[in-house]
């Protein structure tokens, strides 16, 4: 009998053991809700902070409570709220806390099965993402890039349907030069109903264009202009993309069947003209010179007509928006490009072909003045682009206007000092 009495008196020991341990989880959340209730008076409410996390880690180096999903939920939370107090009067002293409650958090996501401490897990993970979120601000301001993504990064994790955690997330890993995780967050961005969902299209293919992803690139680029076919630098995008892989027929077919459905959209007979003058110039004078006799004149005629194209799309421009510097100064090099062409294969010519020669320039001559209003025009908006003085030098080169040339070559070295 003894033995018997004994033994429940060891029961009753571990008993009141357990239940005391409990108490100290009962006391850390009771603390918690004062402290909660205070935090707008920080003297008042740092005591019941303090008792909380007292008691917290009580229960959690108990081996009885240990197990509790509760323990760590708690845990997470007392020591998410010592990382809120400590960020807004001692900024150095918050990660310590951070990392014990990061550590709190994961064990109570792996021990709570059924969800029964959502309330206690959110509240650390708003806390701790916030903290990460203030904290990456300050590194990316200092330019600490790299610190910065991971910071963000977290506060993404915590905040995983926040736009506004995975633009700077996105933001940070492309300062830090992290390519590819900053087409995948802008991506991730792009599944919401971001509000500038246009303009991200354009960092995401550029992500992509720098991480060496071409077929990634396409593909945003493909899907932004579904949704967006107004947007100027995703065409700009797709036409650069479609010219350095030669498919530059394929981009204009594009652009034709864009043009059909937006007649009044002058941005896409700019991007046209580009294209079209792109084939165009891939006929040169060399690889013309070198085709066989019967190619040669097929050659000739096709980058006519290309060119022609060309033209006519930046005079659709020029009707939309007279004032178009690129148009105007482009429009400006079509032209000049076959006067210069046929310029200069008069000076080839030998002594006894002056016939030939006298009309070749007089040629070359008109060419050179269907060119003139444009590039003048072109400097007229833009008097300081060397893009424009040089083409406007080229036009007197041309008429061999010497004094012109050289007053305008003078504007040139000017704006090179």
């Amino acid at each position: 009998m003894k033995i018997k009495f004994l033994m429940i008196g060891i029961l009753g020991l571990i008993s009141t053991a357990t239940f005391a341990q409990k108490g100290e989880l009962s006391t850390a959340q009771s603390e918690l809700d004062k402290y909660q209730g205070l935090k707008s008076q920080p003297t008042l409410a740092k005591p019941s902070l303090t008792k909380a996390q007292e008691a917290i880690d009580k229960a959690a180096a108990n081996e009885k409570t240990a197990t509790m999903p509760l323990t760590w939920a708690v845990k997470a939370s007392v020591y998410a709220a010592l990382v809120e107090s400590s960020d807004q009067n001692a900024p150095e002293t918050a990660l310590p806390y951070f990392n014990t409650a990061s550590e709190a958090l994961k064990k109570a996501e792996d021990l709570d099965k059924k969800g029964e401490n959502k309330k206690w897990i959110d509240d650390a993970k708003s806390i701790l993402g916030r903290y990460q979120a203030n904290k990456g601000a300050k590194e990316f301001n200092a330019g600490k890039f790299d610190d910065a993504y991971k910071s963000f990064d977290y506060f993404r994790s915590m905040n995983p349907e926040d736009t506004t955690a995975m633009l700077y997330t996105a933001m940070a890993a492309y300062n830090a030069k992290k390519y590819p995780e900053a087409a995948t967050n802008y991506s991730k961005l792009l599944a919401t109903k971001y509000s500038k969902a246009d303009s991200t299209y354009s960092d995401m293919v550029n992500a992509y264009l720098l991480a060496k992803d071409t077929a990634g690139a396409i593909k945003a680029i493909d899907e932004g202009l579904g949704k967006f076919p107004k947007q100027g630098k995703l065409r700009a995008y797709q036409i650069d993309l479609a010219l350095r892989q030669g498919k530059q027929k394929e981009i204009i077919e594009k652009l034709n069947n864009a043009i059909a459905a937006d007649p009044k959209n002058k941005d896409l007979y700019y991007y046209a003209g580009i294209a079209y003058g792109q084939v165009a110039d891939s006929y040169t004078a060399a690889k013309i010179a070198k085709a066989a006799p019967a190619a040669k004149a097929t050659m000739e005629a096709e980058k006519k007509q290309y060119s022609d194209k060309a033209a006519e799309m930046y005079k659709k421009v020029l009707e939309l928006n007279p004032n178009s510097f690129e148009a105007n100064l482009n429009l400006g090099f079509v032209y000049l490009s076959p006067a210069i062409d046929t310029y200069n294969a008069a000076n080839k010519l030998p002594a006894n072909k002056q016939k030939e020669y006298t009309a070749q320039v007089a040629k070359a001559n008109a060419m050179f003045d269907m060119a003139k209003p444009y590039v003048l025009k072109a400097v007229e908006l833009n008097p300081k682009s060397e893009d424009a003085l040089n083409g406007l030098m080229t036009y007197y080169k041309g008429k061999r206007d010497e004094a012109n040339a050289a007053k305008i070559a003078a504007q040139i070295k000017a704006l090179q000092k």
